[in-house]
């Protein structure tokens, strides 16, 4: 039982030292993700787009 205790009390202890992000900082870090998300889904769009013309055009 003092095994489980302990275990607890260190979790409590280590619970205390997190810092959790701002509403401010978790926005931005959406708005990051998403930016690069939607740039790299045009980018391979087109990659894709060129590929298939190329493809059809020499088959």
């Amino acid at each position: 039982m003092g095994k489980i205790s302990t275990f607890i009390a260190n979790a409590k202890a280590e619970l205390h030292k997190v810092i959790f992000p701002t509403k401010v900082q978790v926005r931005q870090a959406f708005l990051a993700v998403l930016l690069v998300v939607t740039v790299i889904s045009i980018f391979l769009a087109l990659v894709d787009l060129l590929m298939s013309s190329i493809i059809s055009s020499v088959l």
